[in-house]
């Protein structure tokens, strides 16, 4: 039984966890500060050495458990940045933790190939925290599910947030469990031959708890701005250190298998996305870790093989497939809409729709060239946080679409050869909405809740002040209560044929697709209807895989051949035809004679 730690420049590190008399050794950057001073329960205030650059240091005879903070100004004491745990919320008292006290059942774990991923997002709040996920591991096993990938799961204000306002980067969330459950939900992952991921915000930090602006104003580029105020300013080497630590952090002291890595379109230097990748490749060679980019820019450049990173969740492709299913346009769909085969043709064929031309909805160019990558350097998803959460009344698409169309759309996802995710709950069609939802102070509550409602005030539907009212406040517990999924409806009709009909697509995809990807290659696509297409990848044994799907409401004339791998209904392709609402899998074999 093994413990593990990841040394950090920033923060509070356990010398001599085993000794009779155990120090801890402090530090922070806080340019600002003219003193710094360690102030630990129970103890006397400790001035901390002020080093050169801005840092502050010392070494203190207190152990694990020990609460502290840093009095960086006669009437401001803050928590520690890089506080591993707090002793409640994010204004709170910091935690001395050891974190080799956690004696890991599955120490020498090594992971699994990227190919084999099959996601499923989750929010751990919804699920009742650590140990509730840990409970469900066994049921997504049985599913199908190779990786679970935890919404930001560090300390945020309040007891419910969907992550993304978190502002101590290196501490879980009490609300969600201690430390040890954390890695007990890991772990015990580990032990059903389970990946799971992380999402992590490099981009910014929440509105309230981020003490940071206090004493370490060069933290942040106040030329560039974000949507939430100054940009981080990646070219100081002491950010750099801050969040490149963090990221080994979670995959060495949390043993996590990989990071999704949020919105990296709002950091001003992308070179640092580069070195973060290679920092991470070379400091863990010998485990499958996972790197994977949220990046509205379509940076191929950052994927493998020439960059480090495993792949980019393809909102392309969710945002085309989307308007398919539901008719809709406004907003991002706008880009999406029109000519939805051909966008998804493209998007089947060569990963991103947007590789340099013109967003009409950004009014900008975006995007790179994608259609040398591999189709494994693509998540594909119907649903997400974003996709449900964002809309006023966090509707799924079970609510929005025709059943038949979304079984031929879950089909197409879950054996094209992109990486699938699944959003949890989605697997039976839960009929429970995902909402936006918070649990901000007094003050900044009604704010939020203004400016979400203000937010749909440009859609057609929303234009009566009256009904935005009617859009949950993100701040009552209801709105937290209502997006809990209720498993139990799984085994109901007909959510019981949503959950077979998943089931039986991750095992094809399991036995007759995940192992040729290594070496898959698309081989094209083609629009054989308003709204059907035809695609066809080389797989890695050299057979075709031709997955052929028509949303639409008629049959499309159909040309494809091979062993029928998967069909939504029983001779859904006949006579040259493909049928309404249905998707159909192909597999040809590798011919003979070695020819193409």
């Amino acid at each position: 039984m093994t413990g593990f730690a990841q040394a950090t420049r920033w923060g509070a590190t356990l010398l001599e966890p085993l000794a009779e008399l155990p120090r801890t050794h402090f530090r922070i950057w806080a340019p600002d500060a003219a003193q710094v001073t360690l102030e630990v329960a129970q103890h006397a205030p400790q001035a901390m050495n002020a080093q050169e650059g801005g840092w502050h240091e010392v070494v203190a005879p207190v152990g694990a458990g020990a609460q502290y903070r840093f009095r960086v100004s006669p009437d401001l004491a803050v928590p520690d940045p890089a506080s591993r745990l707090q002793a409640g919320d994010v204004h709170d008292a910091s935690v001395v933790v050891d974190p080799r006290a956690y004696a890991w059942q599955q120490a020498g774990w090594r992971g699994r190939p990227w190919h084999e991923v099959v996601l499923y997002e989750l929010h751990a709040g919804t699920m009742g925290g650590f140990a509730g996920v840990q409970a469900a591991l066994p049921r997504l096993k049985d599913l199908g599910i190779t990786a679970i990938e935890l919404m930001p799961i560090n300390d945020f204000p309040g007891a419910r947030n969907w992550g993304y306002d978190g502002v101590l980067p290196y501490a879980p969330d009490t609300t969600l469990g201690t430390p040890e459950a954390l890695k007990a939900l890991v772990d015990a992952a580990h032990g059903l031959g389970l990946m799971v991921f992380l999402d992590v915000v490099y981009n910014h930090f929440g509105p309230d708890g981020a003490y940071l602006h206090a004493y370490a104003k060069p933290f942040f580029d106040e030329g560039i701005h974000t949507p939430w105020g100054a940009a981080i300013d990646f070219k100081k080497p002491p950010v750099r250190d801050f969040f490149e630590d963090n990221a080994l952090f979670w995959l060495n002291e949390y043993r996590f298998d990989g990071l999704r890595f949020d919105a990296v379109h709002a950091i001003a230097e992308t070179d640092w996305l580069d070195v973060l990748a290679a920092r991470i490749r070379r400091e863990i060679p010998d485990r499958h870790v996972h790197l994977v980019l949220e990046n509205e820019r379509n940076g191929a450049r950052h994927l493998k093989p020439a960059g480090g990173f495993d792949a980019q969740w393809n909102d392309d492709g969710h945002n085309i497939l989307h308007p398919l299913l539901t008719g809709e346009r406004e907003g991002y769909y706008e880009d999406f809409a029109e000519d939805g085969a051909a966008k998804l043709a493209r998007v089947l064929s060569e990963g991103f729709l947007f590789q340099g031309q013109v967003s009409g909805h950004l009014g900008a160019p975006r995007g790179e060239p994608s259609a040398h990558l591999p189709p494994t350097a693509f998540v594909l998803f119907l649903q997400n946080h974003d996709q449900v959460g964002n809309r006023a009344f966090g509707e799924r698409l079970p609510a929005l679409a025709d059943p038949e169309a979304l079984a031929a759309a879950t089909a197409l996802l879950l054996l094209s050869p992109q990486i699938p995710m699944l959003f949890m709950g989605e697997e039976w069609a839960a009929t429970a909405p995902f909402l936006f939802f918070t649990d901000h102070n007094a003050e900044l509550a009604p704010l939020v809740t203004a400016g979400r409602r203000k937010e749909f005030a440009k859609f057609a539907a929303f234009q009566d002040p009256a009904k935005r009212e009617r859009i949950p406040d993100p701040n009552a517990e209801g709105t937290f209560r209502d997006s809990i999924p209720d498993a139990v409806e799984a085994g109901r009709p007909p959510h019981d044929a949503v959950l077979a009909l998943h089931r039986r697509l991750l095992a094809l995809r399991r036995d007759r697709i995940v192992p040729h990807l290594p070496g898959a290659a698309a081989l094209g696509a083609e629009v054989i209807g308003e709204k059907a297409v035809l695609a066809r990848w080389r797989l890695g044994d050299g057979s075709t895989l031709t997955i052929a799907t028509n949303f639409g409401a008629g049959p499309v004339p159909c040309d494809a051949a091979g062993e029928t791998l998967f069909e939504n209904h029983a001779g859904a392709l006949g006579t040259g035809r493909l049928a309404a609402r249905c998707t159909v899998a192909l597999i040809d074999p590798p011919r003979q004679d070695g020819g193409a």
